[in-house]
């Protein structure tokens, strides 16, 4: 599961959401949507707009967490590596 940091960023700056749509020119709607971490799909023009108003790495918006949880035993039969912790 992919993981959105927009609302943590945006609070530790004190931003709203209408802030974020005055600096970036994105959508009220896009920006809502991953601020609520309920978007199914993102723009790369969207999250470059974000990362640079944020000055931060996309690592550092979006995480992915527990990549084993997700695949279960499909990552063995992938050969894919599994997560530790």
């Amino acid at each position: 599961m992919i993981k959105c940091n927009l609302a943590r960023m945006m609070g530790e700056r004190k931003l709203k959401i209408s802030d974020v749509i005055r600096e970036t020119g994105l959508s009220r709607n896009t920006v809502t949507l991953l601020y609520k971490e309920t978007a199914q799909k993102v723009d790369l023009e969207a999250i470059d707009k974000l990362c640079i108003l944020f000055n931060c790495q996309v690592g550092e918006l979006f995480e992915q967490s527990s990549l084993h949880n997700q695949l279960g035993d499909s990552s063995r039969k992938l050969n894919l590596p599994t997560s530790k912790g």
